[in-house]
Formats: structure tokens, sequence, C-alpha cells
């Protein structure tokens, strides 16, 4: 069943909402936990879920009844969208919490046994196998810049996506993507952060 008919039925039927919890719950619990560590992930992917049952009959799933709602409802549909951008304001009020993760990543031991060739940034920056100029190039990016490159590496959003998640228009994704890869890649020796080659665009 699709998302939107999950958020319009769990209007009435708050159980339904217990189907969306099933079908992304894991991939929130993964992405806090690489953006703040294991120990914080089950309380923010939780407090995910909290928010978006809250906030359910706010959400523009596109049918007229959410004609005059409010303005904060998540625009077009995009429910996963929604869900990241939710986790992604918890992860900002633990900004400091963030930084300082990433920057004790960056004085540990690089560990070479575990980045591969084809190793995507979701295995680099786990807790076990960040090497430490990745590390130290996230803990210089801007927060805002650091959240659009790890929502298109880390949940793997779309360029619409990531916009929809922070409500910014897609053109601000762009810039903001791309003077972040510049940045990791300037310390990565060129390679891609993101290991993405969709949407690119103009980039």
């Amino acid at each position: 069943m699709a998302d939107v008919v999950l958020i319009r039925l769990s209007r009435a039927e708050p159980e339904r909402f217990a189907l969306l919890f099933d079908r992304y719950y894991p991939e929130i619990h993964r992405f806090a936990a690489n953006r703040l560590g294991p120990a914080a992930a089950d309380d923010l992917a939780a407090e995910t879920f909290l928010i978006a049952f809250a906030k359910r009959t706010r959400f523009d799933a596109g049918d007229p009844a959410d004609d005059g709602a409010p303005a904060e409802r998540a625009p077009g549909g995009h429910v996963r969208a929604w869900l990241y951008g939710i986790a992604t304001n918890l992860v900002r009020r633990q900004r400091r919490s963030e930084q300082r993760r990433y920057r004790a990543m960056a004085r540990a031991p690089r560990d070479q046994s575990v980045v591969g060739h084809d190793e995507r940034i979701a295995a680099m920056v786990s807790a076990q196998s960040v090497h430490r100029d990745l590390a130290r190039a996230l803990a210089s990016l801007s927060a805002r810049d650091r959240d659009v490159l790890l929502l298109v590496a880390l949940g793997e959003l779309t360029y619409h996506e990531v916009a929809a998640a922070l409500e910014i228009p897609y053109g601000t994704v762009c810039s903001r993507l791309s003077r972040a890869r510049r940045k990791v890649r300037e310390a990565l020796g060129d390679t891609d952060p993101s290991g993405h080659d969709r949407d690119l665009g103009d980039l």
C-alpha cells in the first residue's frame, strides 16, 4: 500500500501508522546511528515516529481534505523524505554531539581493513570503519551542507526528496551538495564522498 494512502487511512485508523513504522524504522535508525552513534539512535528514531504520528493529520498527502491545513505540512506526499526531515531536525538539536563524534573519529587510529574500493559512505561513517580524513572533513562542513550530503549519502534520498525533507529549493540542495562534495573530495583525494551519480544535473 502506498505511503500516502497509509497516511490518509491512519487519520481515522491510527493503527495503520504501524505499517509505516515497520517500513521505515530500520533505515531511520541506521541514519540516526551514523549521525550520532548507536547509543542515541534508539531514542532519535523513536522520537521521529512519535512526531510523525502526532503530525500525520497535517501531512500533505495530496488530497482535498488537506485544504486549509497549517503551513508546516510536508510538500507533495514524500512520506519517506518527510521522516528523514524530522530525523534531521532532531539531529540538529544535538549538533555538538555530532561534531564531537566526528572529531573523535578523526583522532582514532585508521583502520585500513574496512574501506574497500566499492564501499559506500554509509560504511565509511560507521563507528568501526570511518577513517580519519572523512571524519575530519565531515566535522569541517557547515551544518546545512552536512545535512544535505548525508541525506544523499546515508539516506539515499534523491535531490528532490532532500528538498522536500529540508523544505528548501532544489537549487539550494544542488549548491550545498556541490560545496560539500568539493570539500570532502579535497580531504579524500578526489574520491566522491556520496558515491551517487543519479540526479547530478549540472554538478
